[in-house]
């Protein structure tokens, strides 16, 4: 095994915070350094983890890439990474998202451009540490620390209420953090570990918790991951965050942190507390069904196109949640999928609309009409990438729907006819965008002159298509990455059930029922 082999997820985790490192010590001056910086560094990263996804052997089940160092001796806290199927995906996606989100931030962020890009950085290595941490305190250092970066971006860079909705994002999170801390800690009182492996291993072979205690601490942790998601109705703080960040902020508030949400249920909740998990199923699966129906309806009457794009993250994750908690393979590999394919078309759509704001300084729909006159290729582009967010079939979007509501329909048919309900919902309020902004007759002259894509903004939206379609068209290499480690998921489900149904006459748990 080489050096890089061994030391890969440290590589790629910390490498962006080395490129913030760099642009610390860069003069202020000097803008053009600190973009091709930002950059150089974060397509390395990307390059990465491509190499990760090739290298991945989906053939193996549990986590691949392991590191293990002592960090901590008292409390036992390690440095442990890991990845599998559900983690590799989502540190691709964000290898992915964040390069376009500096070129997207090349020539609107005029402002302080050394800091915007330091955080952007930073911001990444905070992210790719959470889907890669395999200690519940490195977790949660990880979950935490992104939250820094991702506040200075929306308070400095965001625009008229950026510090509202700054500090609402991070109250909103820090409370549910709060939350997952006590749950944490309760957990390593009871198992004597941080590490998420032996807790799991503690909690499957033993009755070391009780149903009480276990749906205490699902509902700890669930909130924490519901507010992220954010699942309705802890959705409020979504649409201000995102209609304040900057376009930068708003792809990877919408393409990566909302999917750590699902990414922790799918990690922990379902892991951690499977009894607890299906007793709240019901109630979660409602809650998913309502986002869903409640989000389309919302964007259906947005006047701002970020907000509408904003409402839509909260019905796309809907489905998300929905697709977790009908615990079958369709349907968490739907979500799995789900998540992947939402970070690349919302992230899209986010860049979309700051390309438009960035030439017009508006986000209102009644301030257009008749663009594809005007700048025909953005046109183009803003089509196809609102026909994948919309799910039809050949798109990216179209796969983690179609599983879903497959994967719902085993479960439960009301569920499948709700969710199909909202994918007609989407297409309604999306179509009906569509048409308002770009269709009809030019009233505003402004419009008549409006520069079609540059060269950069067409790089950023092709390398977009190009992934939308290929999603679309072969999900099988995502598919099959991720077949294992749903399986541990539902076996690991599965086995607490068997172990809880074999020793309840015995009265110990079955007491605690």
């Amino acid at each position: 095994m080489s050096w890089f082999t061994e030391h890969s997820l440290t590589i790629v985790t910390f490498f962006p915070l080395l490129g913030a490192v760099v642009i610390a010590f860069l003069g202020r001056d000097r803008t053009s350094s600190v973009r091709w910086v930002a950059l150089l560094c974060t397509l390395l990263t990307f390059l990465m983890t491509v190499w990760l996804y090739f290298e991945f052997d989906s053939h193996r089940a549990g986590m691949q890439f392991e590191e293990f160092r002592i960090w901590m001796v008292l409390p036992p806290v390690n440095y442990h990474l890991g990845v599998d199927g559900l983690s590799l995906l989502l540190i691709l996606l964000t290898g992915f998202l964040t390069p376009l989100s500096v070129l997207v931030s090349w020539s609107s962020i005029t402002h302080r451009t050394k800091e915007f890009f330091l955080f952007l950085l930073a911001l990444e290595t905070g992210m790719i540490g959470v889907f890669a941490s395999l200690d519940l305190v490195l977790f949660f250092v990880f979950w935490e620390v992104m939250l820094i970066p991702m506040y200075f971006l929306i308070g400095i860079w965001g625009h008229e209420r950026r510090v509202y909705a700054a500090v609402k994002f991070i109250l909103y999170t820090m409370t549910g953090s709060a939350l997952m801390l006590a749950g944490i800690l309760y957990l390593y009182n009871l198992t004597g570990t941080f590490d998420l492996p032996q807790v799991l291993d503690h909690l499957t072979t033993t009755s070391l918790l009780s149903p009480p205690a276990e749906r205490w601490l699902f509902l700890a942790f669930f909130v924490a991951f519901a507010i992220k998601v954010p699942l309705f109705p802890f959705h409020t703080w979504l649409p201000d965050a995102h209609v304040e960040a900057p376009t930068a902020g708003s792809v990877i508030l919408a393409g990566v942190l909302l999917k750590m949400g699902t990414y922790g249920m799918l990690r922990f909740c379902l892991p951690l507390f499977p009894e607890a998990s299906r007793d709240f199923a019901p109630i979660v699966c409602a809650l998913a069904i309502i986002g869903i129906i409640y989000g389309a309806l919302v964007a259906m009457v947005q006047p701002d196109l970020k907000k509408l794009v904003a409402y839509s993250s909260v019905a796309h994750l809907g489905f998300c949640v929905l697709g977790i908690f009908v615990f079958n393979a369709q349907g968490m590999e739907g979500s799995i999928y789900q998540m992947f394919s939402h970070g690349v078309s919302t992230g899209a759509l986010f860049m979309l609309v700051g390309m438009l704001y960035d030439r017009r300084h508006t986000r209102l729909i009644s301030e257009f009409g008749g663009l594809a006159t005007s700048v025909p290729v953005y046109s183009t582009f803003f089509l196809i990438v609102t026909l994948s967010s919309l799910g039809l079939p050949m798109l990216n979007g179209f796969v983690g729907e179609f599983l879903i509501i497959v994967g719902s329909y085993h479960s439960r048919a009301l569920y499948a006819a709700l969710a199909a309900a909202g994918v007609v919902l989407a297409a309604v309020y999306l179509l009906w965008m569509y048409q308002r902004v770009f269709y009809g007759d030019i009233t505003n002259e402004k419009n008549r002159t409006l520069p079609d894509c540059n060269l950069r903004e067409k790089l950023i939206l092709t390398i977009v298509v190009v992934v939308i379609v290929a999603m679309g068209v072969y999900p099988q290499p995502f598919l099959r990455r991720m077949d294992q480690s749903v399986a541990s998921i539902l076996q690991r489900v599965e086995k607490r059930t068997l172990l809880f149904t074999e020793r309840a006459p015995a009265g110990h748990l079955g007491a605690g029922r």
